[in-house]
């Protein structure tokens, strides 16, 4: 049994639709439906109807939803609890993706830093739904993430505050050479060697939904994969190829000039955003949230 089964299950009822829930999920759609297929393996039940439109659950479908509800509520609450259990220090805690952990929040927290006095903040790092799911089950004070631009629906709720602390762009970057021109050009007769993140990823997603339709009718080719901007960053510079990466990641080397970005290719604007769950459950996390809306000028 993978908790992810369970997300996906949900998903699933809530959209009805095998495509509208994998695209939620950041996953491919037979991707997706090998996993709804693996938990009916797990369970030796059907839980779907898959011949019927629009989709519905089976009985023991419809049974084991509120129990795959509980379940999730369950685990991530006993993790809670047991974190919290091996704190001695008090503090409070957020969790974000690693490109923000790396890019935004060092700076962040250093300029909330003198409001928080010696209070102690933890960071935890996750991928995008690993990040919302820790977010939604009350296993961290915040989540800071890149915004979708439409929303993300589990954040549609009304006991969830979001509030807009900064942004970023997504811009198609490549190193220089010892003479300072771009190793990769978009006019050349090969096509452009990409580095990409996973499609599952979320700045994945997004390169695939609105970067690589800017490129138009310009040739490409995927040359490698890496969950990590970090990771994506170190390849560029080796000149293995480019990367649609946030500017904040390589800021040092487009100031040096050891990366150019394509002048021709639209970046792509990220807003970052701090989220909290219900009331605050410190005072020093009710003071982060403080601080935070008035460095937002909110």
């Amino acid at each position: 049994m993978e908790t992810k089964w369970l997300h996906d299950f949900i998903a699933l009822s809530e959209q009805g639709s095998f495509s509208r829930a994998a695209e939620i999920r950041f996953v491919t759609q037979p991707a997706f439906s090998r996993r709804i297929r693996s938990l009916e393996n797990w369970l030796g039940v059907a839980l779907v109807c898959r011949n019927r439109y629009p989709l519905e659950l089976t009985p023991a479908g419809e049974a084991f939803l509120e129990q795959a509800r509980q379940l999730l509520a369950q685990i991530y609450g006993v993790r809670s609890q047991l974190r919290l259990s091996q704190q001695q220090t008090p503090g409070l805690s957020l969790i974000t993706q690693p490109a923000l952990a790396v890019t935004f929040f060092p700076a962040w927290l250093h300029r909330l830093r003198p409001a928080l006095g010696e209070g102690l903040v933890r960071l935890n790092t996750g991928h995008y739904h690993e990040a919302m799911e820790q977010f939604m089950a009350g296993a961290v004070d915040f989540l800071l993430c890149f915004a979708e631009s439409e929303g993300a629906e589990a954040l549609q709720r009304p006991d969830v505050e979001r509030l807009k602390v900064g942004q970023d762009r997504l811009a198609l970057v490549t190193a220089t050479g010892d003479d300072g021109a771009p190793r990769h050009r978009l006019d050349d007769d090969r096509p452009l060697p990409l580095l990409l993140y996973p499609k599952d990823a979320f700045l994945g997603a997004l390169v695939q939904r609105e970067c690589l339709p800017a490129l138009g009718e310009r040739a490409w080719r995927p040359v490698c994969e890496n969950a990590l901007g970090e990771g994506l960053k170190a390849q560029l510079l080796q000149g293995e190829g480019a990367a649609f990466l946030p500017e904040s990641l390589v800021r040092e080397e487009l100031t040096s000039g050891r990366v150019v970005a394509f002048p021709e290719i639209k970046s792509c604007e990220l807003t970052i955003e701090l989220c909290r769950l219900g009331e605050p459950r410190s005072e020093l996390a009710a003071r982060f949230w403080q601080q935070s809306r008035l460095q937002a000028g909110g």
